[in-house]
């Protein structure tokens, strides 16, 4: 199979949708070229599945959840809940139509105004992504970075059927843990590699425990550590293989931001095995790591060394530069963009019809030309990349009387042109390709 990412125009057949008269060549790869596939080859009855319009989706609960972000009545309703897959759904993300959230905060912070919102943080494949009160599946075309919480991310073993849903469906959230994550994946593969059903039906969680147990796999107070300039840090679970690092209180620190690069500087230096992946966001770090080779329980031991390691990262320094971007101010293409929202999603929206007002009006500043101001005259740090694809920069302005601080879209937008440049919470990113 050869998937298509076509948003981003590469894969698949010539990185776009198949059309009529399009030929499928098959057996062309270098280690089948001549070699003739199996004919009427049929996998054994048990092993052939049965589709129906419900499903369930096995998760791991966090990163994100009660009481920091939900309330715990929040869960409960969203393990409890029958969610209808929304028909603006692809492999991006699967938008799920259900029970709006009470929230347990009443904004983002600076991070955003809505209580969605948090500070630019790593996704994974399978986040249950709520882009302000929706919640959206993140699928292998979804963004890597992005500022909203997620309060469970489908286990490994199950992310194959977010390829089987489809608009109607619907489905249910079944929470396991980690230990049971990680069994159910290695007993997937033993399955594919040996034909033969798997017999044991899941071990699942109790919604109960679930609803009064906060997502965190452990974390290390300032007086924990021999750095005295050392933050809070607090380690959650992402599904059954990524950790998510964060450092410090909910605010916007540069400093943190610093922290989370020396981490990840020592994690590379030391190549340690079964660590597959690194990706900063703005206060945290996301390592991505394969549980058969290096567990849960070795990790976190690593991780919470590094930290005795790092030291005063105050006069750390690294190689930057700096570039200058032409940006054509309140161009039709934005406003194009507002417009589709405003007929197809949300009209009533406060930001519309006019985001730049709006970003005026919530800022206090006089006048449209005053928000153009500020924006023109920052210059900005890179936070991130990947918010949205493809290595999109997420950035912030170095002097804080550049910020401004809106809001993201709720619900999120369906169409975003390419090079769009947004401002959602305190940051500013750059849509490198067109996306929803």
């Amino acid at each position: 199979a050869r998937s298509t990412f076509t948003l981003g125009r590469f894969g698949g057949h010539g990185g776009r949708a198949l059309r009529v008269g399009d030929v499928l060549h098959l057996n062309t790869s270098a280690d089948t070229a001549g070699a003739p596939g199996p004919i009427g080859a049929c996998l054994p009855e048990a092993l052939i599945s049965r589709f129906n319009q419900q499903w369930q989706l096995h998760v791991v609960p966090g990163p994100h959840a009660a009481p920091d972000f939900f309330t715990e009545a929040d869960i409960r309703t969203f393990f409890e809940a029958e969610w209808r897959v929304h028909f603006n759904s692809s492999r991006t993300g699967i938008r799920l139509i259900g029970p709006k959230p009470q929230w347990a905060r009443s904004d983002g912070g600076e991070a955003g105004m809505h209580p969605s919102n948090i500070h630019d943080n790593a996704y994974a494949p399978g986040s249950v992504d709520y882009t302000g009160d929706m919640p959206v599946i993140l699928g292998p075309d979804g963004p890597s970075l992005g500022g909203f919480v997620c309060p469970a991310t489908v286990i490994s073993a199950d992310l194959w059927k977010l390829g089987q849903l489809k608009a109607g469906d619907t489905l249910r959230f079944v929470p396991v843990s980690i230990a049971e994550a990680v069994h159910l994946s290695q007993a997937m593969e033993d399955e594919i590699n040996t034909l033969t059903p798997r017999q044991s039906r899941p071990e699942t969680l109790p919604i109960d425990r679930v609803v009064t147990t906060t997502p965190v796999l452990q974390q290390l107070d300032p007086a924990d550590n021999t750095q005295s300039q050392a933050p809070a840090v607090v380690y959650r679970p992402t599904g059954d293989r990524y950790v998510l690092v964060e450092y410090g209180p909910l605010v916007l620190d540069i400093r943190l931001r610093f922290r989370v690069h020396a981490l990840m500087l020592w994690l590379e230096q030391r190549a340690i095995a079964g660590v597959l992946e690194l990706t900063p966001g703005v206060r945290s770090l996301q390592v991505r790591y394969d549980p058969l080779r290096v567990s849960l329980e070795t990790l976190l031991s690593i991780l919470r060394d590094a930290e005795q390691d790092l030291g005063d990262v105050d006069a750390l320094t690294i190689p930057s530069r700096t570039v200058h971007l032409p940006l054509s101010w309140n161009d039709p293409v934005c406003q194009q963009a507002v417009e589709r929202y405003t007929h197809s999603v949300r009209g009533d929206a406060p930001w519309c019809p006019d985001n730049i007002e709006f970003i005026r009006r919530i800022n206090g500043l006089e006048s449209v030309d005053a928000v153009k101001r500020m924006v023109f005259d920052a210059t900005y740090v890179v936070m991130g990349l990947g918010d949205v694809y493809l290595g999109a920069p997420v950035a912030t302005p170095l002097d804080p009387r550049h910020r401004l601080v809106t809001t993201k879209y709720n619900p999120a937008r369906t169409w975003t042109a390419e090079n769009s440049v947004g401002i959602g919470g305190s940051y500013l990113c750059v849509y490198g390709m067109e996306g929803p």
